[in-house]
């Protein structure tokens, strides 16, 4: 029998949210590297359609780690309330 007294940690929610900030920095930082690694090859072929591609991996680099960003301040933010 669980008797009412015995709780979660009041932090064991947050295991889970911190790993989605962490799950955004790791793929902002791959998308951003291998649109420059793709950009840098589409330069050697102008005509083909890797350049575009790579402008658009950057950009979605940068918004997972502006996401990461954004996400972080609002946990810390409701950690403080």
């Amino acid at each position: 029998m669980q008797s009412s007294s015995t709780k979660p940690p009041p932090d064991s929610g947050s295991i889970g949210k911190r790993g989605s900030v962490v799950v955004a920095r790791v793929v902002g930082i791959l998308c951003i590297a291998a649109g420059f690694m793709l950009g840098i090859h589409g330069l050697d072929h102008p005509g083909s359609p890797m350049l575009p591609t790579a402008l658009g991996m950057i950009v979605t680099g940068l918004v997972a780690q502006v996401f990461a960003l954004v996400k972080t301040c609002y946990l810390s933010s409701q950690g403080k309330g």
